[in-house]
């Protein structure tokens, strides 16, 4: 919201006394002086009238979990377990998944309020590298890394995948970075070349790296790092 809506909103003063107001400098974000009156504020800043606070700012909560297998990438579930019963009840307001994990896949999953930073890290066109180690039940043929540098159509959406890259481990693991993280791509991407996913460890996502500290379902906050990284 703008900011100038936000002063006459909830200062009942008039468009125009809230542009006059921002322009004398009296309209703090966060602390800092703003005189742009169209500037955009999320629900997370503090916005301030004279010493007067006008919107408080919600707390923003960004997360980082380790997932283990076995609980759904969902905020609810009628029959399965879901990740948020691995998190504090305090947290669950507004949370959401930044790119989920299927009930099997385990690695790093990242959980937020924050939508517009959320979609920042999950957006296909913004191209931030997901960072996978996998295991499959045939050897990794040599055609696999032609076949994924090139881009797997997919049929359903039909569209071809970025190229991804693929960093043999063994004959049948490696490591796989991807630009997308469209529904069971990983998945999709083996069986397309004849083989098939049997574990999937999601160990990255942009810079966000999962805390080797983390041991199988505990969670930390982001890094004030970690979140201007995205």
């Amino acid at each position: 919201m703008k900011l100038s809506r936000i002063l006459s909103n909830q200062n009942g003063v008039s468009r125009k006394q809230a542009n006059a107001l921002i322009a004398a400098g009296a309209v703090t974000i966060n602390g800092v002086a703003c005189r742009e009156a169209a500037r955009e504020v999320d629900r997370f800043s503090t916005v301030t009238c004279r010493g007067k606070v006008i919107q408080p700012g919600e707390p923003a909560c960004y997360l980082m979990l380790h997932k283990p297998a076995g609980y759904l990438s969902a905020t609810s579930d009628e029959v399965h377990k879901t990740v948020m019963e691995l998190i504090n009840h305090n947290l669950h307001t507004g949370l959401h998944i930044a790119g989920r994990l299927d009930r099997a896949s385990t690695g790093l999953l990242v959980m937020t309020n924050d939508g517009a930073w959320s979609r920042r890290l999950t957006e296909p066109e913004i191209r931030i590298p997901k960072v996978y180690r996998v295991s499959t039940a045939s050897a990794i043929s040599p055609e696999t890394a032609e076949r994924f540098a090139e881009g797997i159509w997919f049929q359903f959406e039909q569209l071809r995948t970025s190229p991804a890259q693929i960093e043999l481990l063994g004959e049948r693991e490696a490591r796989i970075t991807i630009y997308e993280g469209r529904y069971h791509q990983v998945k999709r991407m083996f069986h397309a070349v004849g083989n098939r996913v049997t574990t999937l460890h999601r160990e990255r996502m942009g810079n966000i790296h999962l805390d080797g500290s983390l041991t199988t379902g505990a969670y930390r906050p982001l890094t004030e790092t970690e979140i201007s990284s995205v």
